[in-house]
């Protein structure tokens, strides 16, 4: 069994509030758990209107399907948002 574990840091600069950061962030998660099926939170930054943290954790059988599977979410990820992905750490363990 193989955990992956992925942690990307978001810069929205168009948004003006909390209200719209979260809109943006409720449209991430349910568009990466619908399509990946994958536990994915907003961990960090949740006061800053600019800036979204995202945890996505998932479970496999090799390391080589759980980094395919890291670099599918972050492409998905950085091709439906309107932002900047300024930070991506990525964990297998």
């Amino acid at each position: 069994m193989v955990v992956g574990i992925i942690r990307i840091k978001i810069r929205i600069a168009w948004s003006h509030s909390l209200k719209e950061k979260r809109k943006v962030v409720k449209s991430i998660c349910a568009k990466v758990q619908n399509k990946f099926k994958v536990s994915i939170a907003e961990v960090g930054e949740q006061d800053t209107h600019q800036i979204i943290v995202l945890g996505i954790a998932y479970v496999t059988n090799g390391n080589s399907h759980a980094d395919s599977i890291a670099s599918h979410i972050v492409n998905f990820i950085e091709g439906s948002v309107e932002g900047e992905l300024i930070e991506i750490e990525r964990e297998i363990v």
